[in-house]
């Protein structure tokens, strides 16, 4: 990653001057909606040219062959179905063919020249040791399901500039939630009033997410999550359990914390992201899992993977398969390596035995309350242990620490009273139910400006205090 990626974090003093001088041209120039739009996108570009200006013209390219697509699609809308399918396979080709060399070249030539390898051949492919663009994966995927959705005609092509400002608009940029142009189209060309903000809402989002990313995902991972997973080999089996259930909510409250402090500020921007998290770690399904987490993919899988493959349409065994090679093609889409393919992997076969043993178990006899609770027990640990995975730096360091799991090892040191209750509180509060949330969120919306802002302070008081030194990168900043 680039030396200046510090700059992109969003619980930085750089980025908080930023976002003020944003905020301030986003609703001095709103009524003037081409001057407004040209500067939003120059803006964007900014920000995501402090991370390295060399990926800014990739960026624009991205948006431009997106554009050609989606306004070619259209206009081949009364001519023969191949005509029409060349040109989006043309535009979803280019996507993929970019994402693929920048983020997946490197991973198969080094796979394919050991496979040659081993095969007693001494050929080996060149690698290029290529910087991965940040956000790649969000804002070709964004790219994606715009030219799709047009084809599909779901919608008419956007204009250039409002197609620019979709895949440029920086609170999404880096690392979601992936935002269709179907659910931006139309907020672009609206003139809200500033004074209709929901700025108690954002302002919660803000301080939430602050206090996630900053507090609870930093010091579970210097504590606890870091240590252990670098040599498993070290610690005990109690110190390794405990930091697989620490690593569960570090990557929950990282992700979920960067999601609430994008969607915050869109809506101090006068704009509206779609939910990207709803308290996964409460699912009694692993399918109920993939709606409560990273809920932007979820559904972008679901509709332009898993339901052009056949979706569950076809039986038992076909809706086996399009389960597989959309849970393994997530799993890629995080990373190029095998813990993640092992990750996608273990999540596809989990989903297609969950459905297998619900077409023919009946709990009869048994109390709903402990039927609910086995469940969550076997989903939660499930999700865990591809967690294990995900973390890991290798697959070889995954077995490890599974090994370590299961043989002990030395007294466990790292296991605080407070590295426990954070991990613990972090969990329970996702049982929290959504009323007494939402009702929390209302009285702050409703509360006069001044105190509204007392109340981000504070969040920004308890952050500083509890914080780090410094800002670890947001982890899903290299996917």
């Amino acid at each position: 990653m680039g030396h200046n990626h510090l700059a992109v974090l969003f619980p930085t003093v750089a980025f908080a001057v930023f976002f003020c001088v944003a905020f301030l041209a986003n609703w001095l120039l709103r009524p003037r909606f081409r001057l407004w739009r040209a500067t939003m996108i120059v803006l964007s570009l900014v920000f995501y040219g402090w991370w390295d200006w060399r990926f800014v013209p990739l960026l624009l390219s991205s948006v431009a062959v997106n554009q050609a697509a989606a306004v070619g699609v259209h206009q081949l809308r009364t001519r023969p179905g191949g005509v029409r399918r060349a040109m989006l396979l043309a535009g979803v080709g280019a996507d993929l063919g970019l994402l693929g060399f920048f983020k997946y070249y490197d991973f198969f030539a080094t796979s394919a020249g050991n496979a040659l390898h081993r095969a007693g051949w001494e050929a080996t492919p060149p690698l290029l040791d290529i910087v991965l663009p940040i956000g790649i994966s969000f804002f070709t995927f964004q790219g994606i399901s715009y030219v799709v959705d047009v084809y599909r005609q779901k919608l008419a092509p956007m204009p250039l500039g409002d197609a620019a400002f979709l895949m440029t608009f920086f609170p999404h940029l880096v690392a979601g939630p992936i935002v269709r142009a179907s659910e931006l189209a139309g907020q672009i060309t609206k003139r809200p009033d500033p004074r209709t903000i929901p700025a108690g809402e954002a302002f919660w989002l803000i301080g939430q997410g602050l206090l996630k990313k900053v507090v609870v995902s930093s010091y579970l991972a210097t504590a606890l999550v870091d240590p252990v997973f670098d040599v498993p080999g070290q610690h005990s089996r109690a110190e390794v359990a405990v930091a697989i259930y620490a690593y569960a909510v570090q990557i929950y409250a990282d992700f979920s914390g960067y999601t609430d402090i994008a969607i915050g500020c869109a809506l101090l921007l006068g704009f509206r992201f779609p939910q990207n998290f709803d308290a996964p770690y409460r699912s009694r399904s692993l399918q109920e899992f993939w709606h409560r987490w990273h809920m932007s993919l979820s559904r972008w899988i679901r509709d332009y993977i898993y339901v052009p493959l056949g979706g569950s349409r076809g039986g038992r065994i076909a809706t086996a398969s399009n389960l597989a090679v959309a849970m393994v093609l997530a799993g890629l889409w995080h990373g190029a390596a095998w813990t993640f393919l092992a990750w996608g992997a273990l999540h596809a076969a989990a989903l297609v035995a969950e459905r297998a043993v619900r077409a023919v178990w009946r709990p009869v006899g048994l109390p709903p309350e402990l039927v609910a609770a086995l469940q969550w027990l076997v989903t939660f640990h499930v999700v865990c242990l591809g967690w294990v995975f995900f973390r890991a730096d290798d697959m070889g360091r995954a077995v490890d620490l599974l090994r370590q799991l299961v043989s002990g090892g030395p007294p466990a040191e790292l296991i605080t009273a407070t590295a426990v209750a954070v991990t613990a509180v972090a969990l329970a509060v996702q049982f929290v139910p959504d009323r007494a949330a939402a009702s929390a969120r209302r009285q702050l919306a409703s509360a006069n400006p001044l105190a509204q802002v007392a109340v981000l302070a504070s969040f920004l008081t308890a952050v500083a205090a509890f914080g780090p030194q410094g800002v670890a990168p947001f982890i899903y900043f290299q996917f």
